[in-house]
């Protein structure tokens, strides 16, 4: 039997036969994307308002990036880093230009990054703070989401993705999100390296901290010789609205790279930065720090290979070209008006938060309950993906290409949807 004649059914069958369980997906089996669109294999048609967890932004299949990665796939796709290839040389000075840091280390995934971050803000803390060895501690924000690792594992307050895995990495300590307080008085320890944070927590349930939360973060870190790192896996590269979630809330022009209201130390990218289409992640940092890794201490076979540099230009000059920061920006205040009417008039949706196109509505109901999944499910079958997060917490992240008048659509979806459901 071969997989066009399977259906939905059979293929999960499948996925739960031979396949290890460590995920629980929604039941919908996609065979094919564009744009802001899906289809399962019986042909029937959703909008994603997930985008692979941001990964997406572009939108599926992008027809410049998926150019690239073809154009690139019949020349040349893996050296490993034993050689130079001609197309990491120009992907570097092109990234280092667009986020306007000295250097890139390139790596894969995001826990990659995150992994590769913290590897070298241990390493800076040993090689120019002048630590002690094996006294460096990195500082991490309690609800934190930064991979499935041991390392940031042994950071996270989740159950779900801790329990049964220790004993785990020592040197981390974890505080309040949001805290400013609370940071102050970590940094009084003289061995603290590094502060890691998301500057929105999205698998949190999009968390959005105070406006003055990062930049203050970012200070008390200066004034403490402390590396600021912001893992912008997830809420970079325009979804919020921004080229980065740490630009905040500033009003610098359509080609605002460089121009920060918080710089970090250290800038962890990935997701997006193929638009989907290969794994692609990258740590940006300027010399003092990066140079602190020497030949042999941190790599990756697949990291700098030539089908992710031709991949990850495509999809960043599309982010560029197609002003995508700027309209995520705009459809997001659509979207989240539209979502506080629905807010205001149905007992059952009881907030809504975010920024640009990262975007959550928190159900009136306990964390345990199985509404929100159930209302996921509805949603679904009205034409739109989209996955619940912490319980009753329904996250929505279109693919940012998304017009203003599919977003009014979808937003009937989901108001009616909402408003229609009985627990």
């Amino acid at each position: 039997m071969t997989k066009a004649t399977l259906s939905s059914q059979e293929l999960m069958n499948q996925e739960d036969k031979y396949g290890a369980h460590n995920y629980h997906p929604l039941p919908v089996v996609l065979a094919k994307g564009d744009g802001v669109h899906v289809w399962d294999v019986e042909g029937n048609k959703y909008f994603d308002f997930l985008s692979a967890y941001s990964a997406v932004n572009q939108g599926h299949c992008h027809p410049r990036i998926v150019g690239a990665l073809t154009e690139q796939a019949q020349k040349l796709t893996l050296t490993s880093r034993a050689f130079y290839n001609d197309m990491l040389g120009p992907y570097e000075k092109y990234m280092s230009e667009y986020f306007g840091y000295d250097k890139i280390l390139p790596i894969n995934s995001g826990v990659e990054a995150v992994e590769t971050a913290l590897k070298l803000c241990r390493k800076w803390a040993y090689q120019k703070k002048g630590l002690a060895e094996n006294t460096a501690k990195i500082i991490f924000a309690s609800g934190n989401f930064h991979g499935r690792t041991m390392a940031v594992i042994s950071a996270s307050v989740d159950p779900d993705a801790r329990a049964e895995y220790g004993p785990y990495l020592p040197g981390l300590e974890i505080i309040d999100y949001n805290d400013l307080d609370a940071l102050r008085d970590a940094l009084k320890d003289p061995n603290v390296a590094g502060f890691i944070v998301e500057p929105i927590q999205g698998e949190a349930g999009v968390v959005v901290p105070d406006a003055n939360y990062l930049p203050d973060a970012a200070k008390l870190c200066k004034e403490n010789n402390v590396l600021f790192i912001a893992d912008e896996v997830q809420t970079g590269i325009a979804r919020t609205g921004k080229l980065l979630a740490v630009c905040g809330d500033c009003t610098c022009s359509k080609s605002c790279e460089n121009k920060y209201e918080t710089r970090p130390d250290i800038l962890i990218l990935g997701k997006a930065l193929s638009g989907g289409v290969f794994p692609v992640s990258a740590v940006m940092a300027d010399d003092d720090i990066m140079l602190c890794i020497k030949p042999g201490e941190h790599g990756s076979t697949f990291g700098g290979n030539p089908l992710a540099c031709a991949v990850a230009i495509a999809a960043l000059d599309v982010v560029k070209d197609e002003g995508l920061a700027e309209h995520a920006e705009a459809m997001g205040k659509v979207f989240r008006a539209r979502m506080q009417e629905l807010v205001d008039t149905c007992d059952l949706a009881t907030l809504v938060r975010g920024k640009g196109l990262l975007n959550a509505v928190v159900i009136n109901d306990t964390e345990d309950s199985k509404t929100a999944w159930n209302i996921c499910m509805a949603l679904r079958d009205n034409g739109l993906l989209a996955k619940p997060t912490h319980g009753n917490i329904i996250r929505f992240a279109p693919p940012l290409v998304m017009t203003e008048d599919q977003i009014n659509e979808c937003c009937d979806i989901i108001s009616k949807t909402i408003k229609e459901y009985k627990k």
